[in-house]
């Protein structure tokens, strides 16, 4: 997909327009209308926007709007989780979540319309991969969760996370460009400190996160303390076992002098016992280290159960007994389904019945 206003960065921007033969200084009120304004139409609207501008949007070198359309959109009974579904130009489908409460809103980004990763638990793995997702579409989600909470609730987005479809690490260039637009203080502003990127554990992403001048949180899902264990639940586990994947970890809270923080997704009779509990804790030691435990969200693909409470917080209390900070993760927005990849799975399994 060619660029979109929603997916250039301010200095591409001011290249586009000075290449184009207009004032890079118009990039300003254009990057203004567009990622915090929010604004898809009527720029020649806003104040700043000045007849050389309009001409050049005008005109057939201009790149245009990110077309993203809502499919489908689902309230939680919690009243703060919404789930999107969208539509992108070619007739993809991404999910997009809102989530948090008031003061501390959060967006849930997806980065590629399934995904490559093949989690036997998640959603989206059970989908398979089908594209990329361009810098721009991602931005545009934001956007998109950002105008509707200014709508709902008068209030702006103070968290992104690169939790949503798709493995953001396997598609690193446009989700860094989707982030430097995101955490530009001339747009959103989200500060690169409220951004989290999740992995299952792409080695060659971590590397370059480590490496990358922003310093983002780092989200790794774990759910198995050995490689016979993950890679039942993670199949890359095979390719990047766990040795390796701590070893890139280390890196990255050296370079970047910044905690990991690790996913471990609980599954009753498989990843819930104090024994894996203890050996979690074991495999950590040392590191500087955050252990969220999050109850598995069920999906209609895999037969698997979330242990009851009793379970979670005897299994937290070993982690913190070790010395571990950790933190049970609410499932939010369980009612409509929005674990990564659900919703879309729903409609699908909807539309194969008929």
């Amino acid at each position: 997909m060619m660029d979109t206003l929603e997916g250039l960065r301010y200095g591409a921007l001011e290249e586009r327009l000075a290449a184009s033969g207009v004032n890079p200084v118009h990039a300003k009120p254009l990057f203004n209308a567009v990622q915090r304004k929010l604004l898809r139409g009527g720029l020649s609207e806003v104040e700043g926007v000045l007849p050389p501008l309009q001409r050049w949007l005008d005109s057939e070198v201009a790149p245009g709007h990110c077309p993203i359309d809502l499919v489908d959109e689902t309230p939680s009974s919690d009243g703060f989780t919404r789930k999107y579904l969208l539509r992108l130009h070619d007739g993809a489908e991404v999910e997009s979540v809102r989530m948090g409460f008031p003061g501390r809103y959060t967006a849930c980004l997806s980065s590629q319309v399934g995904c490559a990763m093949g989690c036997v638990f998640c959603a989206t793995g059970q989908m398979g991969f089908s594209r990329n997702l361009s810098a721009g579409e991602i931005v545009a989600q934001a956007l998109h969760v950002e105008r509707e909470l200014r709508k709902d609730t008068g209030e702006q987005l103070r968290n992104i996370v690169m939790m949503g479809m798709g493995e953001p690490l396997h598609n690193f260039e446009p989700t860094m460009d989707a982030l430097e637009i995101l955490t530009d203080t001339r747009g959103l502003n989200i500060g690169p400190a409220r951004v989290a990127i999740s992995t299952v554990g792409y080695i060659p992403g971590i590397q370059k996160l480590a490496r990358h001048p922003k310093r983002y949180s780092l989200a790794v899902s774990l759910h198995g303390a050995s490689d016979a264990e993950r890679g039942k639940l993670i199949p890359i586990n095979k390719r990047w076992p766990l040795s390796d994947l701590l070893e890139a970890c280390r890196e990255y809270s050296a370079i970047k002098r910044a905690r990991v923080f690790f996913a471990w997704t609980l599954i009753r009779g498989v990843n819930d016992s104090d024994d894996h509990a203890h050996r979690l804790a074991n495999l950590l030691h040392g590191m500087d280290a955050h252990v969220n435990l999050i109850p598995l969200n069920p999906t209609e693909d895999y037969d698997g159960q979330a242990p009851d409470e009793l379970r979670v917080r005897a299994f937290q209390q070993i982690i913190q007994d070790a010395g571990l900070p950790s933190t049970v993760r609410q499932r939010r927005g369980i009612d409509v389904a929005a674990g990564c990849g659900q919703l879309k799975a729903k409609k699908r399994s909807r539309l194969q019945r008929y």
